[in-house]
């Protein structure tokens, strides 16, 4: 019986290395912001060589974006209450848990005014977050569809808008506090907006 050896020019990714680098890119994003982010305090940070960084991503802005991306995206949700406004509260709850994270609070600022100065990395990361978390959160408005509660050529693109709007403006821009009563407003104005029925039985 021949036993099959790895190619010995593989590289073998360790989970457990990835996942230092992964924690230690947020923790240098949170501390120094993106432009001071560098390749080097990030593999300092993780206690790894720079060659452990590029082996899993090309460049600093590829890392970025990709860390990013899988926390951001790894914090979305599709509940499914039964209800449509069941669904949008449990998902308000998950938006507003993922930008009052400690670490993600202090890193999203930061990355929109870098969009603002660098727009390549910016677009990176709005089709790597942005795309994919509308994508999930869409499945709560078909569900919706599908119990007829929204009519099938509902408006999803602009209650998706409307629902992480005003929470973006007031815990981003504005930096004041958003309780449960809040997140229940923003829910019934986009119910309103949506002419949302009570599901079908």
């Amino acid at each position: 019986m021949t036993t099959r050896r790895a190619p010995s020019g593989a590289a073998v990714l360790q989970p457990e290395v990835t996942q230092a680098i992964t924690e230690a890119v947020l923790d240098e994003l949170a501390a120094v912001g993106y432009g001071r982010l560098s390749m080097e305090a990030v593999a300092k940070r993780a206690g790894v060589g720079k060659s452990a960084l590029y082996r899993r991503w090309r460049s600093k802005d590829e890392m970025i974006s990709a860390v990013v991306a899988e926390f951001s995206v790894s914090q979305a949700s599709a509940p499914d209450t039964g209800t449509l406004r069941g669904d949008l509260l449990e998902l308000q709850r998950a938006v507003h848990a993922w930008l009052t994270h400690p670490r993600f609070a202090r890193i999203l600022p930061d990355l929109v005014a870098e969009g603002a100065r660098n727009p390549d990395p910016a677009e990176n990361l709005r089709s790597a977050i942005g795309g994919p978390r509308r994508d999930v959160a869409k499945r709560v408005f078909e569900r919706a569809v599908t119990r007829g509660e929204l009519p099938a050529d509902a408006d999803v693109e602009l209650a998706l808008d409307l629902l992480a709007g005003p929470m973006y403006w007031r815990l981003v821009v504005r930096r004041e506090p958003s309780g449960p009563e809040f997140l229940e407003r923003i829910v019934e104005h986009v119910l309103r907006a949506l002419d949302a029925r009570e599901p079908a039985n």
